[in-house]
């Protein structure tokens, strides 16, 4: 293998190791704001409640991929509907997006 070959190869290793641990860095973060959602002094408000939900579908899930639930589901309807609002949205947006409102709730209720 000539110089110029290592040199290309290494700098295609080192830009998807760079990927890979911006990647492996958003997935902690995100981690870590689902297991502080545990440690809230309080409930947050219902509207951040369904935005804190939804974020959290569509970063796990991707785009809604359920039927909306019955007239009568109110509660469930609720969570399908502002789920179904991030459809399109990607799922790294949508953890970062998770982890800035889990941060905001946090420095509003604070934790246990």
């Amino acid at each position: 293998m000539e110089l110029w070959e290592s040199l290309l190869y290494y700098c295609a290793i080192h830009r998807e190791l760079k990927k890979f641990n911006e990647l492996f860095t958003n997935f902690m973060r995100f981690n870590k704001a689902a297991e502080e959602a545990k440690e809230l002094k309080s409930q947050p408000s219902d509207s951040d409640l369904l935005e804190l939900y939804s974020l959290y579908k569509q970063a796990i899930v991707g785009d809604c991929n359920t039927p909306r639930p019955g007239l009568l589901e109110f509660k469930a309807k609720a969570k399908w509907d502002a789920w179904d609002r991030k459809t399109g949205m990607g799922q790294d947006t949508a953890k970062e997006l998770y982890i800035q409102k889990m941060d905001e709730v946090i420095a509003v209720i604070g934790k246990k």
